[in-house]
């Protein structure tokens, strides 16, 4: 696939595909769509070829379903939205709201009529899939609902819950018809055998348990993983039983009996999903590790592999030179792109935890990064080879930047300090104390100055030279997590969690002017080179540009 396939308009390339969340067969089996950071991802399940890329909510898709016909493909939204698109096509058909949280769990009743939905709003709710209208809400959950299954005869849907239980509901009038109980924790998956007569179910306990529908008597548990089990599915001919954990293992267990028939090693990260595909003779699993994998069913050797995904992307950067994008992200890497193609030049690793911030230095040697495993990490941008460790901060780095002359870098972090470091030698040379984390910072463009945002909605003004601090601005009223200095110096711009962008004028410390319309937290601000246009960032899914006069 091209980076420029799927494009939004007015963008040139895409880095990466977004973090798989749950992976799904198309009713043919031909086709495999995958709910993820970016969107769902539509492939093709013999060639691993991108088809199409879904997009319409203004974040996460966390869960996705196609309808019985294969006409339409449901995604459960971060943005409490549910999104139906058409499967051909990709056009968005409709749109449902309602949910006052995020979606966890979609699925269609086996006659296409009803599209159930669940998640961290502890209710389910019920639509008319041609209309979009509401049908039902089932309340009852004390906890989050992560999994929903239909019984096969559309009579009864099951709900699986973090309360440790699984619901049983009248799927026609909403009454609940039984409670299960047994499991020690979070439920995270459920799922009918084919003759609707068992019901199975994955758990943070890192069991899965096999239940009588009929009774509610649990009728066998399943162990052996070692972490949660979060995903689970029926074979078709409901002989054998897939599970997917937190271990990275896919297990695959003989429903009769309750051994373990095979074990499917290979991931190397927690497994977020696991599917048989239509015909029985493919297993698709969905990673943490940031691939999709294609397992024979009957033998466990793998059969493809589907790369691309990456985890969400922190912080972006260009090299001074403008051939080279860097990106922080939060799968704990530093990568680099080719700014012409979008191709990955390199993979930097060495960080525990995601990457929260990037830079260049500016002779485009170096480039520093700042993660939330307390560290900065100074790397050659010709080898990928790590050139030094910057430690002291004692929480987690928000943000890094180089001095404009490029012999300084500044830090700042959670431990309510700026940190000021030697580029050359990476050694501590200064730093300024603040009364809260501070989750961003900027030099002046001569360098004199150095700008931090804080918890506490102040933005600060330092003596790059001998740290004293010289004004504090105060107009926010909720953390501010970007700065940014306009090309001449006369003015700075900050975003905040307020949803606000606010312009300064950096010699009296006066806010010139407030600009609203975000509806979410504002977390990149920056001018163009000109001066005149301020573009914002924000949580709410839209970038703005504000003309400054």
């Amino acid at each position: 696939m091209t980076t420029t396939r799927f494009l939004p308009e007015g963008a040139k390339a895409r880095l990466g595909k977004g973090m798989p969340l749950r992976v799904t067969y198309s009713p043919d089996g031909t086709q495999i769509g995958v709910a993820s950071t970016m969107g769902i991802w539509l492939y093709d399940a013999q060639s691993g070829e991108a088809l199409n890329l879904f997009t319409g909510h203004t974040s996460w898709a966390f869960s996705a379903a196609y309808s019985p016909d294969g006409n339409t493909i449901a995604g459960g939204n971060w943005d409490n939205t549910v999104c139906l698109w058409n499967a051909a096509t990709g056009e968005l058909k409709n749109t449902l709201a309602g949910h006052t949280s995020s979606i966890m769990s979609l699925v269609y009743s086996p006659d296409g009529n009803t599209l159930a939905s669940a998640g961290y709003d502890n209710t389910v709710r019920l639509w008319n899939a041609a209309t979009g209208e509401l049908k039902n809400t089932l309340t009852g959950h004390t906890g989050s609902i992560i999994s929903l299954a239909y019984s096969p005869d559309g009579s009864t849907l099951a709900s699986a819950s973090g309360d440790n239980t699984i619901r049983l509901w009248n799927a026609a009038t909403g009454e609940l018809k039984n409670t299960l109980t047994g499991h020690t924790s979070s439920i995270m998956s459920v799922a009918y055998s084919s003759d609707g007569s068992t019901i199975v179910s994955g758990s943070s306990d890192n069991t899965v348990r096999l239940w009588d529908v009929a009774t509610g008597e649990l009728k066998n548990t399943l162990t052996g993983h070692t972490s949660s089990v979060y995903s689970l599915a029926y074979s078709p001919d409901g002989n054998t039983i897939v599970s997917g954990s937190y271990d990275n293992i896919v297990r695959l267990w003989d429903v009769a009996t309750g051994e373990l028939k095979n074990t499917l090693t290979g991931h190397t990260r927690n497994i977020k999903d696991v599917t048989y595909s239509p015909d029985g003779n493919t297993i698709a699993s969905g990673s943490y590790d940031r691939t999709i994998r294609l397992w024979d069913a009957a033998t466990g050797a793998l059969k493809k592999t589907f790369t691309g995904h990456t985890g969400p992307t922190m912080s972006v950067a260009y090299s001074p030179d403008g051939n080279t994008i860097v990106s922080g992200s939060g799968d704990n890497t530093v990568r680099l792109w080719d700014a012409a193609t979008g191709e990955l030049k390199n993979t930097l690793t060495g960080h525990t935890r995601e990457v929260a911030s990037v830079a260049y230095s500016p002779d485009g040697n170096t480039i520093a990064s700042a993660s939330e495993d307390k560290t900065g990490r100074l790397w050659d941008t010709a080898t990928g080879e790590l050139k030094n460790t910057l430690t002291g901060h004692t929480r987690n780095v928000e943000d890094v930047t180089y001095s404009p002359d490029g012999s300084t870098i500044a830090s700042g972090g959670r431990d309510k300090t700026v940190r000021l470091w030697d580029a050359a030698t990476g050694e501590l040379k200064n730093t300024l104390e603040h009364t809260g984390s501070v989750y961003s910072v900027a030099y002046s463009p001569d360098g004199s100055i150095i700008v931090s945002g804080n918890r506490d909605g102040t933005v600060l003004l330092w003596d790059a030279a001998t740290g004293e601090l010289k004004n504090t601005l105060t107009g926010h009223t909720d953390i501010v997590h970007s700065v940014a200095y306009s090309p001449e110096g006369s003015t700075l711009v900050s975003g905040s969690k307020d949803n606000a962008v606010c312009l300064w004028d950096t010699a009296t410390g006066a806010l010139r002017k407030t600009f609203t319309g975000h509806t979410s937290t504002v977390l990149s601000v920056a001018y163009n080179p000109d001066g005149n246009t301020i573009t914002s960032g924000s949580e709410d899914g839209t970038v703005l540009l504000w003309d400054i006069s």
